[in-house]
């Protein structure tokens, strides 16, 4: 069933509150790019990705989703839990030993939604790229898109990548980078700037749009919605799309800081309070 927007928003408050409670209980994670990846998760999955359930790793005439930058994975799993890929329940066991859902996706445990193992930053377009070439191949008119960190495009596998999508007009596939400008280390620029990214893309034969508000759900879903209208033209499609590390808790937000740290038991308690909802739901 369709959700409202309204409705959106509200589960995009719970993914929040669902990522900060996951990396709290373990002292473990990244919560930082997941705050601010959340609305594009919610819009991808709420109004923009054709899936089927239950899950198929073959997921014919379906769009596919690859994760690129896997260390985002607490906003991954608690989009996939909140749209019924598997029980809610098991974001307990982030994590965990013998968990399905560990630090990086991965696929030997047969989490429903992961089709491949993430987290070496750099290759998750190449095999978004073949997973697209497959689909060509097979008559299978579904696209595929995949997300990257800005800081993940200081790998030289990326621009190989970009480089074989437009020689080889692989024009069936949308590549978004939550263009947030920080990193582990530090901000992107400080680290290894990127330059003028937009320009760069589109030297390498892509379509480039570029959408400044990323914490904006509406914005995110159009910008979507645009990126898709712009397949099959034979180019592959790029969205730059800038957010805020931390999006919605105030004090994870304008540093790197948060990229990999997990609040204390006082820090999840005043997040919470920022991310109110009518019937907060925990797990």
């Amino acid at each position: 069933m369709s959700k409202s927007i309204e409705e959106l928003k509200s589960l995009a408050t719970q993914i929040r509150r669902d990522i900060l409670r996951m990396v709290h209980d373990v002292n473990s994670g990244h919560p930082g790019g997941s705050l601010g990846c959340t609305e594009f998760f919610t819009a991808l999955y709420g109004k923009v990705l054709n899936y089927h359930l239950p899950f198929t790793m073959e997921g014919k005439n379906e769009d596919h989703f690859y994760l690129s930058n896997g260390h985002i994975s607490p906003v991954f799993y608690s989009t996939l839990a909140r749209f019924g890929f598997f029980p809610v329940e098991e974001l307990k066991t982030f994590r965990k030993l013998n968990s399905r859902l560990q630090g990086h996706p991965t696929t030997h445990e047969g989490l429903p939604g992961i089709r491949v193992a993430s987290g070496s930053l750099g290759q998750g377009l190449s095999v978004a790229l073949g997973a697209a070439l497959g689909k060509k191949l097979d008559g299978d008119q579904s696209l595929v898109y995949s997300l990257h960190g800005d800081g993940e495009l200081q790998e030289g596998q990326i621009w190989e990548a970009l480089m074989f999508a437009a020689a080889k007009k692989v024009d069936n596939i949308i590549s978004t980078i939550d263009y947030n400008g920080r990193q582990i280390d530090g901000d992107t620029d400080d680290v290894l700037s990127l330059g003028d990214l937009h320009a760069k893309l589109e030297a390498f034969g892509w379509t480039v749009l570029e959408e400044k508000n990323g914490n904006d759900l509406e914005a995110v879903i159009a910008i979507l919605e645009r990126a898709k209208a712009e397949t099959g033209k034979g180019k592959p499609v790029a969205i730059m799309l800038h957010t805020e590390m931390g999006a919605g808790v105030d004090y994870m937000m304008g540093s790197h800081a948060w990229h990999g740290k997990a609040p204390n038991d006082e820090q999840l308690e005043a997040a919470f309070k920022q991310l109110y909802l009518e019937a907060p739901a925990d797990y």
